[in-house]
Formats: C-alpha cells, structure tokens, sequence
C-alpha cells in the first residue's frame, strides 16, 4: 500500500522547534510500520486553523490522486471545526485515514463539517445582526459603486467549462508538482518523463501507461492555464 502523510502545526515557531510535528510524524510512521506501507510522500502545514488556506494539503492530495497512495493525517481533532478542510477532504475523491480519529470515514467527516458550517453560519448571523444595528446607527460599509466598477471592467461572469475538458485540466494541474519534481532529477526529455512516471506507478487518466505524446498533452495544457 501506498501512502501520503500530512502534518499541521499551528505557528512558525512550532514549524521551526518541531514541537508537535515530531509526536505526529512519529503517528505516521508507527501507521505505515503497522500496514507495511510505502510513504510516496510527506507534506506539513505550517498554518493557523482559522485560515481556510492549505497548500500543502492540496499537494498531498494532488500526490495521492496521481499515485493511488491513501492519505494519512497526523492529526485531524484540532482541524475538526474547519468546514473548508473538512468539505475538502469529503470532495477530493481520495482515501484517507487519520491516526487520532482511526474511525474517521468519509461520512462522519461530513458530519463534521455540517456541524462546522452550522458554527461559521451562527457567527455569521451574529455578526449580520451587529453590522445591522450599526447601519442603523448610521455606519456605511463597503463601496456602493463596487459592482458597477465591476461591470464596467467586464468581471464577474463566469465561463461554463465543459465536463471533460475540467477533469483534463484537474489531471493535469494534479501532476504539475510530480512532473516538476521529475525535471529537477534531470528526467527532461518526454520520452525519460514518460518511462520515470511509469516507473512511479502513476497511471494516465484512463489508467493506462505513459508514452511521450500523452506527457506532452499534459504539458500542453498546463501551459494554456497559466
């Protein structure tokens, strides 16, 4: 089996003492010991809980998407009260497992997030009530002529993408990091690219293997989203 581990401190100094990361790691290799795992890859979150923002977390489970690899979390009880990691990790179509919640399953984590969006709403509601008691004092918010601004530089409407051509652009955004990683170890030609992600055992979309056209098709279409 194949695993990638993610980890989550709370502040820089954590990140920079270790302290908190060395208990969590430790859960993750005492979880790959016991399931004979091979760990494809390890990602930390140095990052408050109240940020909504997890690169790393999109990394990891970028890498577990193109390698099959299950994802291990370290540590899910303190990010248990954030809806956008929780929906996140219920939408990434990726296996996971967490070492202090072993029971975890895709639909007790969508409890949790239903529970921790029913939080963020409460607060929501709150602070609704109190910026209309200001308004009511006669406080203003915001810029009244921002939607027009907005109009007139042409924003605000969304393109529909085709269905297939999202998912295409999903794949290859997901190996962006891995293709990246194997031109830094000197793999530049397509057809050494090709021969290196199969050798990774990353499957193309359709599961088959890799050739230097179909890397080259990924290339192609990262370049067009940038």
């Amino acid at each position: 089996m194949k695993i990638v581990t993610y980890c989550r401190v709370s502040t820089h100094r954590q990140g920079r003492s270790g302290l908190g990361l060395e208990a969590q790691r430790s859960a993750v290799t005492a979880y790959a010991a016991a399931n004979a795992a091979q760990i494809v890859g390890a990602f930390t979150e140095v990052e408050s809980g109240r940020n909504n923002l997890r690169p790393e977390l999109e990394k990891a489970l970028r890498l577990a998407r193109v390698t099959g690899a299950k994802l291990v979390i370290a540590k899910l009880d303190r990010l248990s009260r954030n809806a956008a990691f929780l929906l996140n990790l219920q939408d990434s179509g990726v296996d996971f497992v967490a070492c202090d919640m072993l029971d975890a399953s895709p639909f007790t984590i969508g409890i949790m997030a239903v529970l921790a969006q029913q939080e963020s709403k409460m607060i929501g509601d709150r602070t609704r009530v109190a910026m209309q008691a200001a308004k009511e004092r006669g406080q203003t918010f915001g810029n009244p002529n921002g939607a027009a601004a907005l109009r007139r530089a042409g924003k605000g409407n969304s393109a529909t993408c085709e269905v297939q051509r999202k998912a295409a652009l999903t794949r290859a955004l997901d190996l962006a990091d891995t293709l990246e990683d194997i031109e830094r170890h000197g793999f530049t030609t397509l057809q050494a690219q090709a021969n290196e992600l199969n050798r990774r055992g990353i499957k193309t979309a359709r599961g088959k293997s890799w050739h230097p056209s179909s890397v080259a098709n990924i290339r192609a279409r990262l370049a067009k989203s940038l």
